[in-house]
């Protein structure tokens, strides 16, 4: 459960926090509680910023104004802020143009998800170029009780006319050794990816540690 602002101590609020360690040491959640600066009535800003994280895990680089200003809180000047501040890094940082020389060269756009409290299943669509068109997050808690279908891994691949796909979900507590269920549904998503003539090019489980590569591991 979130905590409120008003009960997490000075020192530990994110734009406090963010002035005495440095933006990375904020949560994705945190990072947008600053930029909200405030919520509203009925939400509080950590609170706002937990359900915009969740719209902005689903939606990657295609996020547009109208899923941000669906909530309370969050009107145009606020959703302008938020999409402005994704816009600038994008720029700088560019995942969409990023050439990969093998998969687990997207770690850097996945990393931050190691945090999570919860298993977040992510796919990432790569074109003919070998080059990161964009990152998603497919399903949430799902992998270790219901593997993720393969239509909603190949529904936004499919959009974007991906060629290739790499797959990843973070393990939040444990081993990186991949389990039963992790095998059935990469299996499942590279025998979907044949059919539909999208190449699976790797499965890879993260945690703050390390990776593990069904690719590297001769596993896929």
């Amino acid at each position: 459960m979130n905590k409120r602002i008003d009960q997490i101590p000075l020192q530990d609020r994110p734009r406090e926090k963010l002035l005495a360690k440095g933006a990375e040491a904020l949560s994705d959640q945190e990072l947008l509680a600053v930029l909200l600066g405030k919520g509203s009535a009925r939400l509080d800003v950590m609170t706002l910023a937990a359900k915009l994280a969740r719209v902005l895990d689903e939606k990657g680089l295609g996020v547009r104004i109208e899923d941000l200003t669906g909530f309370d809180g969050v009107g145009d000047a606020k959703a302008a802020l938020v999409l402005a501040a994704i816009e600038f890094a994008r720029r700088r940082i560019k995942p969409e143009g990023l050439k990969i020389n093998t998969p687990a060269d997207i770690l850097p756009l996945i990393r931050h998800f190691a945090d999570r409290k919860q298993e977040h299943f992510l796919a990432v669509t790569i074109n003919g170029a070998n080059e990161v068109l964009n990152v998603r997050v497919v399903s949430i808690g799902l992998i270790d009780r219901s593997p993720v279908h393969p239509r909603e891994v190949f529904a936004d691949a499919l959009t974007d006319r991906a060629s290739g796909i790499i797959v990843a979900h973070n393990h939040p507590a444990g081993s990186l050794d991949p389990s039963p269920s992790d095998m059935d549904a990469t299996k499942q998503i590279k025998e979907a990816g044949e059919i539909i003539g999208i190449e699976v090019l790797d499965h890879i489980i993260f945690n703050r540690k390390g990776y593990y590569s069904f690719l590297e591991s001769g596993r896929l």
